[in-house]
C-alpha cells in the first residue's frame, strides 16, 4: 500500500481540528435542515462540522453547507465505502471520517488525494495508520474502548499520534477528555440533538453549542 506522503493534508487537519475544539457530529434527515441547522452552529461559536452519511439527504445538505456557508470548515463523516470519497469531496467537504478503518479505506483516501481521519481502538490499528502517514486519528467507539484511561495508555509509547476521541463523549466528561495531551479535538452528537433538529429550534441549538464551547475554551 502507498504511504501517505502528503504533509499539508496532516497541517490541514492539524489546524482545522484545534480551532474546532468539539466537533458536531450531525445526522441531517431533511435537506432543508442544512442551512438554518449550519448557521445556528456558527452562531455558537463552531467553525467545523461532520456531517454523517447517515442519511439520504446527506451528499445534498454538504453542497448547500459548502455553497452558502464556506467558513464554515466542512467534515463528512461515516465513510464507510471507497467511492464516497469522491462523493463528498464533490459535494464539497473539505476532509473525511471513518467509524473504522480497513486497507482499502486508507488508500481510497489517499488516492482522492483527500484528508482523513481514520479510526482506531487499539494500539496496533494505531501503529498500522502512523505507518500510512495518518498521524491524527478518530478513538472510536470511545468510551467502549477504554476513553480516557486508553487514550492515557497510548500517550506515552506513540506520542507522536493524535486523537479525535468519539462516543461517549458527553458534557460531563468533555473537559477531561480535552485534558488529554494526545486529544486534538473531541467528536460529538450533544450540540445539535436530534429532537431540537425536528422542532427547527435552531435557537436552541445555538445556545447549546455557545454553552459548550465557553465551558472549555
Amino acid at each position: 500500500m502507498m504511504a501517505m506522503t502528503d504533509k499539508q493534508h496532516q497541517s490541514f487537519l492539524s489546524t482545522t481540528l484545534e480551532q474546532a475544539v468539539i466537533l458536531p457530529v450531525l445526522v441531517i434527515e431533511r435537506e432543508e435542515d442544512a442551512i438554518p441547522l449550519a448557521e445556528a452552529l456558527l452562531a455558537g461559536g463552531c467553525n467545523s462540522v461532520e456531517v454523517t452519511l447517515r442519511s439520504d439527504a446527506a451528499l445534498a445538505a454538504m453542497e448547500k453547507i459548502a455553497t452558502r456557508l464556506p467558513e464554515l470548515t466542512l467534515g463528512a463523516g461515516t465513510l464507510l465505502e471507497c467511492e464516497q470519497f469522491q462523493q463528498v469531496k464533490d459535494a464539497g467537504a473539505r476532509y473525511a471520517l471513518s467509524p473504522g478503518t480497513t486497507k482499502k479505506l486508507a488508500q481510497a483516501a489517499i488516492d482522492a488525494d483527500f484528508a482523513y481521519v481514520p479510526a482506531a481502538t487499539t494500539p496496533s490499528e494505531v501503529l498500522e495508520l502512523r505507518e500510512l502517514g495518518f498521524k491524527i486519528q478518530k478513538l472510536f467507539p470511545a468510551g467502549a474502548s477504554g476513553g480516557i484511561e486508553m487514550l492515557k495508555s497510548l500517550s506515552s509509547p506513540i506520542s507522536d499520534v493524535r486523537f479525535c476521541p468519539t462516543g461517549g463523549v458527553s458534557t460531563a466528561n468533555v473537559q477531561d477528555y480535552l485534558t488529554q495531551p494526545n486529544v486534538i479535538c473531541v467528536g460529538g452528537s450533544w450540540l445539535a440533538p436530534k429532537e431540537l433538529v425536528a422542532e427547527k429550534n435552531w435557537a436552541a441549538i445555538a445556545k447549546i453549542v455557545q454553552e459548550s464551547y465557553a465551558a472549555v475554551r
